[in-house]
Protein backbone atom coordinates (compact mmCIF):
# COMPACT_ATOMS: atom_id res chain seq x y z
CA UNK A 1 0.00 0.00 0.00
CA UNK A 2 3.23 2.30 0.57
CA UNK A 3 5.26 1.37 -2.59
CA UNK A 4 6.55 -1.38 -1.19
CA UNK A 5 6.56 -4.79 -2.52
CA UNK A 6 3.84 -7.53 -0.85
CA UNK A 7 5.45 -10.35 -0.91
CA UNK A 8 3.20 -13.72 -0.11
CA UNK A 9 4.17 -16.03 3.09
CA UNK A 10 4.18 -19.88 2.90
CA UNK A 11 0.61 -20.86 3.40
CA UNK A 12 -1.29 -17.13 2.41
CA UNK A 13 -2.82 -16.24 -0.93
CA UNK A 14 -2.07 -12.60 -1.75
CA UNK A 15 -5.22 -10.96 -2.77
CA UNK A 16 -4.81 -7.77 -5.00
CA UNK A 17 -7.68 -5.54 -4.63
CA UNK A 18 -9.43 -4.51 -7.86
CA UNK A 19 -10.24 -1.12 -8.41
CA UNK A 20 -13.15 -0.70 -10.63
CA UNK A 21 -12.38 1.64 -13.92
CA UNK A 22 -14.59 3.77 -14.84
CA UNK A 23 -16.67 4.02 -17.90
CA UNK A 24 -15.83 5.77 -20.82
CA UNK A 25 -18.63 8.16 -21.80
CA UNK A 26 -16.59 10.52 -23.58
CA UNK A 27 -17.79 10.79 -27.62
CA UNK A 28 -20.33 8.18 -26.61
CA UNK A 29 -24.45 9.80 -27.12
CA UNK A 30 -26.83 7.75 -25.26
CA UNK A 31 -30.16 7.48 -26.81
CA UNK A 32 -32.76 10.19 -25.32
CA UNK A 33 -36.19 9.34 -24.54
CA UNK A 34 -39.24 11.35 -25.27
CA UNK A 35 -40.51 12.79 -21.74
CA UNK A 36 -43.86 10.93 -21.04
CA UNK A 37 -46.34 14.24 -20.75
CA UNK A 38 -48.09 13.99 -17.73
CA UNK A 39 -51.97 14.10 -17.17
CA UNK A 40 -51.16 17.54 -15.36
CA UNK A 41 -49.34 18.86 -17.86
CA UNK A 42 -51.83 17.76 -20.91
CA UNK A 43 -54.92 19.20 -18.40
CA UNK A 44 -52.87 22.58 -18.03
CA UNK A 45 -52.43 23.02 -21.95
CA UNK A 46 -56.01 21.81 -22.94
CA UNK A 47 -57.02 24.43 -20.23
CA UNK A 48 -54.74 27.19 -21.62
CA UNK A 49 -55.63 26.42 -25.20
CA UNK A 50 -59.32 26.74 -24.24
CA UNK A 51 -58.67 30.31 -22.52
CA UNK A 52 -57.07 31.73 -25.46
CA UNK A 53 -59.70 30.53 -28.04
CA UNK A 54 -62.32 31.82 -25.84
CA UNK A 55 -60.26 35.21 -25.06
CA UNK A 56 -60.00 35.23 -29.22
CA UNK A 57 -63.50 35.10 -29.78
CA UNK A 58 -64.37 37.73 -27.24
CA UNK A 59 -62.19 39.94 -29.07
CA UNK A 60 -63.14 39.47 -32.47
CA UNK A 61 -66.73 40.20 -31.49
CA UNK A 62 -65.70 43.47 -29.71
CA UNK A 63 -63.18 44.42 -32.86
CA UNK A 64 -65.18 42.88 -35.32
CA UNK A 65 -68.76 45.21 -35.19
CA UNK A 66 -66.16 48.45 -34.69
CA UNK A 67 -63.68 47.61 -37.87
CA UNK A 68 -67.23 47.38 -39.66
CA UNK A 69 -68.28 50.97 -38.24
CA UNK A 70 -65.30 52.44 -39.67
CA UNK A 71 -64.70 50.49 -42.60
CA UNK A 72 -68.54 51.98 -43.74
CA UNK A 73 -67.79 55.29 -42.51
CA UNK A 74 -64.50 55.97 -44.40
CA UNK A 75 -65.69 54.17 -47.77
CA UNK A 76 -68.39 56.88 -48.20
CA UNK A 77 -66.89 59.94 -49.26
CA UNK A 78 -70.16 61.70 -49.88
CA UNK A 79 -71.06 61.64 -46.14
CA UNK A 80 -69.40 64.61 -45.08
CA UNK A 81 -71.89 67.24 -46.64
CA UNK A 82 -71.88 70.86 -44.85
CA UNK A 83 -74.96 69.87 -43.17
CA UNK A 84 -73.46 66.67 -41.39
CA UNK A 85 -70.90 69.08 -40.70
CA UNK A 86 -72.78 71.59 -38.79
CA UNK A 87 -74.29 68.54 -36.61
CA UNK A 88 -70.79 67.25 -36.00
CA UNK A 89 -69.70 70.52 -34.64
CA UNK A 90 -72.68 71.13 -32.85
CA UNK A 91 -73.00 67.72 -31.19
CA UNK A 92 -69.21 66.90 -30.57
CA UNK A 93 -69.20 70.17 -28.57
CA UNK A 94 -71.96 70.13 -26.28
CA UNK A 95 -71.02 65.97 -25.49
CA UNK A 96 -67.29 67.14 -24.74
CA UNK A 97 -68.66 70.09 -22.86
CA UNK A 98 -71.89 68.32 -20.84
CA UNK A 99 -69.42 65.57 -20.11
CA UNK A 100 -66.86 67.20 -18.79
CA UNK A 101 -69.01 69.27 -16.49
CA UNK A 102 -70.61 66.04 -15.61
CA UNK A 103 -67.66 64.50 -14.54
CA UNK A 104 -66.45 67.43 -12.56
CA UNK A 105 -69.49 67.14 -10.33
CA UNK A 106 -68.92 63.62 -10.19
CA UNK A 107 -65.57 64.06 -8.49
CA UNK A 108 -66.70 67.01 -6.60
CA UNK A 109 -69.26 64.68 -4.91
CA UNK A 110 -68.47 61.42 -5.58
CA UNK A 111 -64.82 61.63 -3.73
CA UNK A 112 -66.01 62.43 -0.29
CA UNK A 113 -68.71 59.70 -0.52
CA UNK A 114 -66.67 57.44 -1.92
CA UNK A 115 -64.32 57.75 1.34
CA UNK A 116 -66.86 57.89 3.63
CA UNK A 117 -68.19 54.83 2.38
CA UNK A 118 -64.77 52.98 2.40
CA UNK A 119 -63.39 54.25 6.06
CA UNK A 120 -66.31 55.25 8.32
CA UNK A 121 -69.71 53.75 9.66
CA UNK A 122 -72.52 55.50 9.89
CA UNK A 123 -76.37 54.71 10.26
CA UNK A 124 -77.83 54.20 6.75
CA UNK A 125 -74.16 52.96 5.17
CA UNK A 126 -75.49 49.66 3.76
CA UNK A 127 -79.20 51.42 2.30
CA UNK A 128 -76.59 54.55 0.69
CA UNK A 129 -74.22 51.49 -0.62
CA UNK A 130 -76.77 49.97 -2.41
CA UNK A 131 -78.64 52.97 -3.59
CA UNK A 132 -75.35 54.13 -5.37
CA UNK A 133 -75.89 50.87 -7.77
CA UNK A 134 -79.15 51.34 -8.43
CA UNK A 135 -78.11 53.68 -11.78
CA UNK A 136 -76.04 50.91 -12.65
CA UNK A 137 -78.84 48.05 -13.19
CA UNK A 138 -81.78 50.40 -14.03
CA UNK A 139 -82.67 51.01 -17.54
CA UNK A 140 -81.98 54.32 -19.00
CA UNK A 141 -85.28 54.94 -19.82
CA UNK A 142 -86.56 54.61 -16.30
CA UNK A 143 -83.56 56.71 -15.22
CA UNK A 144 -84.78 59.39 -17.77
CA UNK A 145 -88.44 59.68 -16.78
CA UNK A 146 -87.66 59.12 -13.17
CA UNK A 147 -85.34 62.31 -13.27
CA UNK A 148 -88.45 63.85 -15.16
CA UNK A 149 -90.60 63.04 -12.51
CA UNK A 150 -88.08 65.22 -10.02
CA UNK A 151 -87.06 68.26 -11.84
CA UNK A 152 -90.08 68.61 -14.69
CA UNK A 153 -91.94 71.39 -14.69
CA UNK A 154 -94.69 69.16 -12.58
CA UNK A 155 -91.91 67.47 -10.78
CA UNK A 156 -91.33 67.15 -7.19
CA UNK A 157 -88.40 69.73 -7.36
CA UNK A 158 -89.03 71.19 -10.47
CA UNK A 159 -92.28 72.54 -10.17
CA UNK A 160 -90.85 74.84 -7.12
CA UNK A 161 -87.77 75.88 -9.05
CA UNK A 162 -90.20 76.60 -11.84
CA UNK A 163 -92.38 79.05 -10.06
CA UNK A 164 -88.76 80.70 -9.69
CA UNK A 165 -88.56 81.02 -13.15
CA UNK A 166 -86.30 78.20 -12.81
CA UNK A 167 -86.68 75.51 -15.66
CA UNK A 168 -84.42 71.97 -15.67
CA UNK A 169 -86.20 69.72 -18.03
CA UNK A 170 -85.18 69.81 -22.03
CA UNK A 171 -82.31 71.92 -21.26
CA UNK A 172 -78.39 71.65 -21.52
CA UNK A 173 -78.69 71.54 -17.52
CA UNK A 174 -80.93 68.56 -18.00
CA UNK A 175 -77.97 66.58 -20.20
CA UNK A 176 -75.22 67.40 -17.39
CA UNK A 177 -78.07 66.21 -14.60
CA UNK A 178 -78.60 62.89 -16.74
CA UNK A 179 -75.03 62.07 -17.31
CA UNK A 180 -74.06 62.38 -13.95
CA UNK A 181 -77.12 59.96 -12.51
CA UNK A 182 -75.88 57.64 -14.61
CA UNK A 183 -72.18 58.11 -14.46
CA UNK A 184 -71.46 58.71 -10.42
CA UNK A 185 -71.52 54.23 -9.93
CA UNK A 186 -68.54 53.96 -11.79
CA UNK A 187 -66.67 56.15 -9.92
CA UNK A 188 -67.75 56.22 -6.54
CA UNK A 189 -67.16 52.31 -7.01
CA UNK A 190 -63.68 52.78 -8.19
CA UNK A 191 -63.06 55.56 -5.66
CA UNK A 192 -64.31 53.26 -2.98
CA UNK A 193 -61.99 50.69 -3.25
CA UNK A 194 -58.97 52.36 -4.12
CA UNK A 195 -59.03 54.02 -0.63
CA UNK A 196 -59.94 50.79 0.85
CA UNK A 197 -56.42 49.50 -0.23
CA UNK A 198 -54.40 52.27 1.16
CA UNK A 199 -52.05 51.22 4.36
CA UNK A 200 -53.56 53.44 7.15
CA UNK A 201 -50.43 52.80 8.64
CA UNK A 202 -48.73 55.37 6.24
CA UNK A 203 -51.35 57.91 6.59
CA UNK A 204 -51.01 57.42 10.64
CA UNK A 205 -46.63 57.76 10.00
CA UNK A 206 -47.67 61.00 8.14
CA UNK A 207 -50.03 62.38 10.94
CA UNK A 208 -47.28 61.37 13.62
CA UNK A 209 -45.03 63.79 11.92
CA UNK A 210 -47.11 66.93 11.91
CA UNK A 211 -49.22 66.53 8.73
CA UNK A 212 -52.78 67.68 9.10
CA UNK A 213 -55.74 65.98 7.84
CA UNK A 214 -56.27 67.11 5.10
CA UNK A 215 -52.65 67.26 4.18
CA UNK A 216 -52.37 63.54 4.73
CA UNK A 217 -55.31 63.32 2.45
CA UNK A 218 -53.65 65.28 -0.32
CA UNK A 219 -50.51 63.81 0.36
CA UNK A 220 -50.78 60.27 0.97
CA UNK A 221 -54.17 59.26 0.39
CA UNK A 222 -55.11 60.31 -2.56
CA UNK A 223 -51.80 59.32 -4.33
CA UNK A 224 -51.96 55.89 -3.31
CA UNK A 225 -55.35 55.80 -4.23
CA UNK A 226 -54.68 57.18 -7.47
CA UNK A 227 -54.88 54.72 -10.06
CA UNK A 228 -58.17 53.75 -8.90
CA UNK A 229 -59.67 57.24 -8.89
CA UNK A 230 -58.23 57.80 -12.71
CA UNK A 231 -60.28 54.38 -13.57
CA UNK A 232 -63.11 54.93 -12.03
CA UNK A 233 -63.15 58.49 -13.89
CA UNK A 234 -62.52 57.22 -16.90
CA UNK A 235 -65.58 55.02 -16.70
CA UNK A 236 -67.33 57.63 -15.90
CA UNK A 237 -66.87 60.01 -18.01
CA UNK A 238 -67.07 57.40 -20.87
CA UNK A 239 -70.60 56.41 -19.56
CA UNK A 240 -71.75 60.16 -19.38
CA UNK A 241 -70.29 60.45 -23.39
CA UNK A 242 -72.21 57.80 -24.54
CA UNK A 243 -75.63 58.43 -22.67
CA UNK A 244 -78.83 58.37 -24.98
CA UNK A 245 -82.07 57.13 -22.82
CA UNK A 246 -82.33 59.10 -20.13
CA UNK A 247 -81.83 62.08 -22.10
CA UNK A 248 -83.90 61.70 -24.81
CA UNK A 249 -86.19 61.78 -21.99
CA UNK A 250 -85.39 64.46 -19.34
CA UNK A 251 -83.88 66.77 -21.68
CA UNK A 252 -85.20 65.92 -25.53
CA UNK A 253 -83.04 65.90 -28.70
CA UNK A 254 -82.85 69.56 -29.39
CA UNK A 255 -79.93 70.67 -31.89
CA UNK A 256 -77.42 73.03 -30.16
CA UNK A 257 -79.14 72.78 -27.29
CA UNK A 258 -79.62 68.93 -25.85
CA UNK A 259 -79.09 66.48 -29.08
CA UNK A 260 -75.20 65.17 -27.93
CA UNK A 261 -73.72 63.09 -30.26
CA UNK A 262 -75.26 59.76 -29.64
CA UNK A 263 -78.52 61.62 -29.89
CA UNK A 264 -77.19 63.21 -33.12
CA UNK A 265 -76.68 59.48 -34.49
CA UNK A 266 -79.76 58.22 -33.55
CA UNK A 267 -81.67 61.16 -35.31
CA UNK A 268 -79.16 61.36 -38.52
CA UNK A 269 -80.28 57.26 -38.57
CA UNK A 270 -83.67 57.63 -37.84
CA UNK A 271 -84.35 60.43 -40.43
CA UNK A 272 -82.84 58.00 -43.17
CA UNK A 273 -79.11 59.36 -43.84
CA UNK A 274 -76.79 56.70 -42.73
CA UNK A 275 -73.71 57.73 -44.10
CA UNK A 276 -74.28 60.93 -42.13
CA UNK A 277 -75.18 58.40 -38.85
CA UNK A 278 -72.24 56.36 -39.59
CA UNK A 279 -69.82 59.19 -39.80
CA UNK A 280 -70.77 60.96 -37.30
CA UNK A 281 -70.40 57.59 -35.27
CA UNK A 282 -67.08 57.35 -36.31
CA UNK A 283 -65.75 60.60 -34.87
CA UNK A 284 -67.14 59.41 -31.59
CA UNK A 285 -65.90 56.10 -31.76
CA UNK A 286 -62.20 57.83 -32.65
CA UNK A 287 -63.19 60.39 -30.06
CA UNK A 288 -63.53 58.43 -27.41
CA UNK A 289 -60.37 56.05 -27.87
CA UNK A 290 -58.07 58.97 -28.01
CA UNK A 291 -59.62 59.92 -24.67
CA UNK A 292 -59.52 57.12 -23.11
CA UNK A 293 -55.72 56.07 -24.18
CA UNK A 294 -54.23 59.75 -22.91
CA UNK A 295 -56.34 59.02 -19.65
CA UNK A 296 -54.62 55.90 -19.35
CA UNK A 297 -51.06 56.69 -20.30
CA UNK A 298 -51.21 59.21 -17.68
CA UNK A 299 -52.32 57.06 -15.17
CA UNK A 300 -49.75 54.65 -15.73
CA UNK A 301 -46.94 57.25 -15.62
CA UNK A 302 -48.83 58.47 -12.29
CA UNK A 303 -48.68 54.79 -11.05
CA UNK A 304 -45.21 54.58 -11.39
CA UNK A 305 -44.26 58.00 -10.30
CA UNK A 306 -45.47 57.02 -7.06
CA UNK A 307 -43.46 53.69 -6.23
CA UNK A 308 -40.29 55.76 -7.41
Amino acid sequence: MDGREVRAQPGHEVVNPVRPVPPITSGIERPRRNPVPRRGDLGRRAATTAAALAAAALVLFLLVPLGALLARSVGDRDAFTPETAATLRRALTLTLGTSAVALGAVLAFGTPLAYLLARRRFPGATLVDALIDVPMVLPPAVAGLALLMAFGRRGVVGEPLAAAGITVGFTTAAVVLAQVFVAVPFYVRAARAGFARVDRVLEEAAADLGASPSRVFRTVTVPLARPSLVAGAVLAWARAVGEFGATILFAGNYPGRTQTMPLAVYGRFEAGDLPSALLLAAVLLGASLLVLLGVRLVGERGQEGIWR
